[in-house]
Parts: C-alpha cells; sequence; structure tokens
C-alpha cells in the first residue's frame, strides 16, 4: 500500500478496501493497485464492482464516506468513535454490542441524520422494551465486517446480528479468555510449555486409551494430507482459494519447526541415558532444536491469544477442525475462518523476517 495512505487509516480497515479508496480518492490505477498487490488487475477491478456495490448499505457508504475523508486530507467529518480507538478498546466495544444483538429480538435502529444508533430489545408492543445507544461509528464498522446486515429503503432502518457476526462474537469472547490466561501465566511460559508439552499430552492420551481398552492410535503424522492440505482445496463464493499456497506454506513451516524442537528434545534426553558421567553433551542438536524452539515462540507471539490456540493445535498438531472447535468452546464451522486470520497473521510474521531466517534449522 501507499505509504501516503496507510498510516491515515485504522488497523481494521481490510485491505481490498485500502486498494478502493485509493483508487476512488486518490486516483491510483488498478493496474498499480494490482502491482502493490501482487495480483492480476482483474482481481482488484472485481474488489471495485463488489465493494461500489456494498455502498448500497446505509452504514457501509457512511463508513466509506469517513474513511474518504482521511484518504484524500479533508477530514471534513473528523471520523470519530471507534474508528481509530485501539484494538483493544475496539474489540471490547464490539463484543459488547454484539453480545447485546446476539439476544432473541434484539434489532439496531439507525436512520440518516441521526448522530447515533439504538438497540432495541424485547417485543415491538412491550412497553417496558429496553433501548441501547450505539455509537453510529461502531455500527459502521461492524457492517464492513459483514457482522450485521439488513437495511431498507425507508427513513428508519433495522439491521440484526448476522451468523459471521455471531462467530465474531466467540472469537472475541474466545481472544479475550485466553489473553486473561495469557497475562496470569506469561505468553513466553505458555508457548514454551505448549511446545514442549506435546510428549506429556500424548502420553496422556495414550493411557486413557490402555484404561479404555482401546489399540493403538494411528500417528496423525502418517496421514496422506493435513487439515491444512485439505482446506488449501476449498475456493470461496469468488472462486479463489480459501487458503493461498503461501499461508500453507507458513502453517507447514510452522509445524516442521515445532516437530524440529521436539525431535531435538526427545533426542537428548535419549542421549542423556546412555552419556558417561562428566562427559559433555554435543550441542549440534541441542542448538537446532534450541532455534527450532525460539522460532516456534516467536511465532506464537505474534499470533497473540486465540490465533495461536487454532494455529497449535491445527498445523503442529494435525488436529481436524472439528475436534478444535470442540475444545475451544466454539461454534460449529467457525475454526477455519479464525485458522485463515491465523496463518495469513503467520505469513506476515514469516515475510518481515530475513531471507536466512526462513531456512528451517
Amino acid at each position: 500500500m501507499s505509504d501516503a495512505v496507510a498510516p491515515c487509516l485504522p488497523n481494521w480497515v481490510p485491505e481490498d478496501i485500502v486498494r478502493y479508496l485509493m483508487h476512488t480518492e486518490c486516483g491510483v490505477s488498478i493496474r498499480q493497485l494490482a502491482k502493490q498487490a501482487d495480483c492480476h488487475p482483474s482481481t482488484v477491478l472485481r474488489q471495485i464492482r463488489r465493494l461500489e456495490e456494498w455502498r448500497d448499505d446505509f452504514l457501509i457508504d457512511g463508513a466509506f464516506r469517513a474513511l474518504a475523508t482521511e484518504v484524500s486530507g479533508e477530514n471534513a467529518t473528523g471520523a470519530a468513535g471507534d474508528f481509530f480507538a485501539g484494538d483493544g478498546e475496539l474489540a471490547r466495544n464490539k463484543e459488547r454490542l454484539l453480545t447485546v444483538l446476539a439476544q432473541p429480538k434484539a434489532v439496531l435502529i439507525v436512520g440518516a441524520g441521526f448522530e447515533k444508533g439504538a438497540v432495541l430489545r424485547g417485543d415491538a408492543d412491550d412497553q417496558e422494551r429496553d433501548q441501547i445507544s450505539v455509537e453510529m461509528s461502531l455500527a459502521q464498522i461492524l457492517a464492513v465486517e459483514g457482522a450485521i446486515a439488513g437495511g431498507g429503503t425507508g427513513q428508519i432502518l433495522k439491521y440484526r446480528i448476522t451468523p459471521e457476526g455471531r462467530l465474531a462474537l466467540a472469537k472475541l469472547a474466545a481472544d479475550r479468555e485466553q489473553l486473561a490466561r495469557v497475562r496470569s501465566e506469561g505468553v513466553s511460559q505458555s508457548a514454551i510449555g505448549a511446545v514442549l508439552g506435546l510428549a506429556q499430552m500424548q502420553a496422556a492420551r495414550r493411557a486413557e486409551q490402555d484404561a479404555a481398552g482401546a489399540g493403538p492410535r494411528r500417528a496423525r503424522y502418517g496421514v496422506q494430507e493435513t487439515p491444512l492440505q485439505i482446506l488449501s482445496r476449498f475456493t470461496n463464493r469468488d472462486g479463489d482459494p480459501f487458503l493461498t499456497p503461501e499461508m500453507v506454506s507458513a502453517g507447514e513451516r510452522l509445524r516442521e519447526d515445532y516437530e524440529l524442537a521436539q525431535i531435538g528434545v526427545h533426542l537428548n534426553r535419549e542421549a542423556d541415558q546412555f552419556r558417561e558421567p562428566g562427559t559433555a553433551p554435543e550441542m549440534g542438536g541441542q542448538e537446532m532444536s534450541r532455534r527450532a524452539l525460539e522460532r516456534v515462540n516467536k511465532a506464537m507471539m505474534a499470533l497473540g491469544p486465540g490465533l495461536s490456540d487454532i494455529a497449535m493445535r491445527c498445523c503442529c498438531h494435525l488436529e481436524g477442525l472439528e475436534a478444535a472447535e470442540k475444545d475451544l468452546g466454539w461454534s460449529a464451522r467457525s475454526g477455519k475462518v479464525v485458522l485463515r486470520i491465523a496463518l495469513e497473521q503467520l505469513q506476515a510474521h514469516y515475510g518481515k523476517q530475513p531471507t536466512v531466517l526462513r531456512m528451517i534449522g
């Protein structure tokens, strides 16, 4: 993205909307935008046409207008409220509003000329119907993200939470709970513990199977396809791959580092049993394992709470999405969306590293 535009926009604005605003407000050509995004111009053109159709929505059009003033430098409305709130504050505000909208019969009311919206809860004929004031900027953000939908053609428009909004609410709640755990335990300790605890976890699972009389479980590393490889065959509504090859490579790299760290720990323990007293250990494999462990630890910290859980389970432990969703308490079919976000962050994390550090081992 252009250096002149990116700093002006809040973190929640997707890249396709940034490109749209650069084209419509700054006059940047589609070909130049495609070159910057490393994609075909037709891809950018489809995005621009799709976003033009989005502007039929009252809230989305309001969000685009506010962002356009920032891109063009006019800043006529001063895009206030939640548009430029910190990530933590914005997440808390979104979770509070989505929690209310997730209740039965809750509806968000907005209209042209209104400074704020309102959430109504209860039946329409209920004289004691609750009413909660909502910042228009927060409602616009949720509409852009697809968390709420509705609209209409009259002066008063009604919006309700969407399935994507319920998924976003579940992720926000999971992130908040995970952040609380990480803060109490320490990020580094949590990440390292997740890596080094695989052997103990596998041993516990084998013990449970033995106690239940089940046969030995086939190692997941022997399967022909990983969860990422299966997901990479899926496509979205536009026919584009659900996971790009770069995302899959980032997930596979995390798994390779994870396995390398585990192998090093295992070999060092085995060597300690046969090493003569007073003999110094060989540092070659130990150093390689330590570096791999550091890379995994840094990747987990880059992902943060919530995203690191799904990445560790699906990329490293090779758990299926259904099992991961159940263990994490997420709604059905939410795991693949959160995993895609985690892989995007993981790809960005690896992309920032020097080329020499992108090599395994």
